[in-house]
């Protein structure tokens, strides 16, 4: 999960998807996403464009009738996922694209569930079920979908890497695949990842009691050894709510604010933090950040 796009001054003039020319759409990314009368997404540029083709709440047909339907946005900014109102299939596109299904095994009939969640690059998609474990590994880049590897749905997810190139799963042991699910790393630890590097091999830990996470620690995967444990330096009051690595390696820290959300780079050694940006909470019931997973009770509007 992460968030890396800026946040421009918004001008909050409601457009619909249709009408934004394609060049136009090309040159701001998704700032957040947020459900009004409608799912609408907020681009950098200060846009708001409507999606009405998503649907807000599960069909009645569904298992868990009326409840919110997911709505994800990648990391980049770039794509964003919904299920659509026509045949209620789970989709893909992006600012000037047309419509793309993900996975003909993941309807609106699911929705809480099955979790959709989506790699930086928004071109991997996996779901975890209240199984629990795994259901859908859909490689958007190939278009096609694979089963679960080691042919059981037993998995945890860790996260994927910042390139979109690992996953980092959890079963009787850690492991991290490749995109084809070919096992890359395993490790017998007792420590639960929430995080990996670009590396393959550096994974980070929360430690603490949640949702109140304070501190972190560092786990080689390939070694199996632990670093110390680090207190990242938040305000009072704020805790790890998410934790990742960017590209180059450093670790970033989102933590929820009376106003919104701050990001954070943490050192690795001190717990020291460098505050990147903040980004005000709207004046909607939900919102969605890119990188979100499909909830995130921490950015719901109390």
């Amino acid at each position: 999960m992460r968030f890396r796009t800026a946040l421009g001054a918004l001008i909050l003039t409601p457009v619909t998807l249709i009408a934004q020319p394609a060049e136009a759409a090309t040159r701001a990314t998704i700032a957040y996403a947020q459900l009004k009368q409608t799912w609408e997404l907020v681009l950098t540029d200060g846009d708001v464009v409507e999606v009405p083709e998503a649907l807000a709440k599960a069909p009645a047909d569904a298992v868990n009738s009326g409840s919110r339907a997911p709505f994800l946005v990648s990391g980049d900014g770039r794509h964003f996922f919904y299920f659509r109102k026509s045949d209620e299939r789970f989709v893909e596109r992006t600012l000037n694209s047309k419509e793309r299904v993900v996975s003909r095994n993941l309807t609106a009939y699911s929705i809480n569930e099955e979790w959709p969640l989506v790699s930086d690059d928004g071109s991997y998609v996996i779901t975890m079920t209240s199984g629990p474990g795994v259901g859908v590994f859909a490689d958007l880049r190939k278009g096609k979908e694979l089963p679960p590897p080691g042919k059981t749905d037993a998995w945890g997810f860790g996260g994927f890497s910042p390139d979109g190139k690992r996953l980092l799963l959890e079963g009787e042991r850690v492991v991290v695949f490749d995109r084809g699910l070919r096992t890359r790393t395993r490790l017998k630890t007792r420590l639960s990842p929430a995080a990996l590097a670009n590396d393959y091999v550096t994974a980070a830990v929360p430690v603490g009691t949640y949702p109140k996470y304070r501190q972190l620690r560092l786990l080689n995967l390939r070694t199996g050894r632990a670093g110390s444990t680090v207190t990242v330096r938040l305000p009072r009051g704020q805790y790890i709510d998410d934790l990742d690595f960017d590209r180059a390696g450093h670790v970033i820290v989102r933590s929820r604010t009376k106003t919104g959300v701050a990001i954070y780079r943490v050192s690795k050694a001190t717990g020291k933090t460098t505050l990147l940006r903040r980004v005000a909470r709207p004046a909607a019931a939900v919102w969605v950040l890119p990188g979100d997973s499909a909830y995130e009770p921490w950015t719901e509007q109390k």
